[in-house]
């Protein structure tokens, strides 16, 4: 599908210029006459230069995301037309990779197309919740509504990721810090303490002080391994993940782990509570639903328990009873879900519970933190503590050699 840029007049005789889709210049042309415009000037659009890079120009920073939601819901709100809406949040927006996108959507819009259709064009900006909220919103007449409500979501979904990628740095800095001052002690500080001693005629040394210089050859000497090492393993992780099972295991392992899980966990179940809640709020059917929370979890745990919970709903059960047979979720979870749905509260007792847990993820990742603290201080004090009094330990016995 090839995008064409065009200038004309519309029915009143005023200028107008933009962009639309079409296969061939003729298709554009009977496009543009079907809404009444004029054509003066009709060119196909030259493809900008494309840099795919990984991180920098897949999707647009969630702060970005939460401005041009809310943006639009403003708008909307305001009764100005979706192109026009778009036209001038396009072109107001710094990221260009978002501007690029959000253009493309308001040509998508100018040649027929919904918005929730034009968002589908983008899937590296625009998940799937996001698309399928829009088309809900479309489909109900409250666009601005379902606008505010992702802003929302996306800001809190920012907030709690952040914080559990600030809980994981401080321990992975730590203990990357620790693992290599180590290694430098071993390479270059123990050898040359020992060749000292050596030359000052210590035939013999502290027993740790031994131990230590042994480890120190031991090391260098398996250098070369260790690093082959080190690389055999990154290359059959990428390889594993690759596989079906493979990414289902790690997240598995991850959910399960003995400190981090429990913020995992939580995390988890505060993401899938405020999805399944802003989509059920929205109108969106519970099957429907349930697909794309398991799509947008981010864990193929969470996605498997989820497409379990699906299939038991198609069978004519209830929502509950899969949802326990999993033991994924909390009792109290499940449970209060059989209260929404008794009580056809399901999105109030929804977001009540994705409240709950946004607490608990704050209190678990305190928590975790807390007791981490002490443990890694204690591992690399001991550790480097170990190294440096091994080196001393000589000096402190030179006076014997010296009498």
């Amino acid at each position: 599908m090839a995008m064409w840029q065009f200038e004309g007049s519309n029915g009143d005789g005023q200028f107008t210029r933009g962009e639309l889709e079409a296969e061939t210049k003729e298709l554009a042309q009977q496009k543009l006459r079907q809404q009444g415009i004029s054509i003066l000037k009709l060119n196909k659009k030259k493809k900008d230069l494309d840099l795919n890079i990984p991180g920098l120009t897949d999707g647009v920073p969630l702060k970005n995301m939460v401005i041009f939601t809310r943006q639009m819901a403003t708008m909307i709100d305001a009764g100005l037309p979706l192109v026009q809406c778009l036209d001038l949040v396009g072109n107001s927006e710094p990221n260009p990779n978002l501007k690029k996108t959000i253009l493309g959507v308001k040509a998508s819009v100018e040649s027929g197309s919904s918005f929730s259709e034009s968002l589908k064009k983008y899937p590296r900006v625009f998940e799937e919740l996001y698309i399928n909220l829009v088309q809900a919103g479309e489909l109900g007449g409250i666009l601005d509504t379902i606008m505010n409500k992702l802003a929302e979501y996306i800001e809190k979904s920012a907030e709690t990721k952040a914080k559990v990628k600030s809980a994981m740095k401080y321990p992975v800095t730590v203990l990357t810090v620790a693992m290599s001052i180590t290694a430098g002690l071993l390479w270059k500080v123990v050898p040359t303490f020992a060749a000292t001693f050596r030359s000052m005629g210590r035939k013999e040394l502290p027993a740790i002080t031994e131990l230590m210089v042994k480890i120190s050859n031991n090391f260098i000497t398996a250098m070369p391994f260790i690093a082959g090492g080190v690389a055999a393993i990154i290359v059959v992780y990428k390889m594993l993940m690759r596989t079906k099972q493979g990414p289902y295991v790690r997240d598995w392992l991850l959910f399960h782990a003995p400190v981090v899980g429990n913020v995992i966990q939580k995390s988890a179940v505060a993401r899938f509570t405020r999805t399944l809640g802003t989509l059920v709020t929205a109108g969106v059917p519970i099957l429907e639903a349930l697909h794309v929370v398991g799509k947008t979890s981010g864990s193929l745990v969470i996605e498997r328990a989820i497409d379990y919970t699906r299939q038991k709903i198609t069978e004519g059960k209830n929502m509950t009873a899969p949802l326990l047979e999993t033991q994924i979720f909390p009792t109290m979870v499940v449970q209060m879900i059989a209260v929404g749905e008794a009580t056809g509260a399901m999105d109030v007792m929804l977001g009540k519970i994705a409240d709950f847990y946004d607490t608990e993820v704050d209190e678990a990742i305190e928590g975790m933190t807390a007791m981490m603290e002490p443990i890694i201080m204690v591992v690399l004090g001991g550790i480097i503590g170990s190294v440096m009094m091994a080196m001393y330990m000589p000096i402190f016995t030179m006076g014997d050699n010296v009498k």
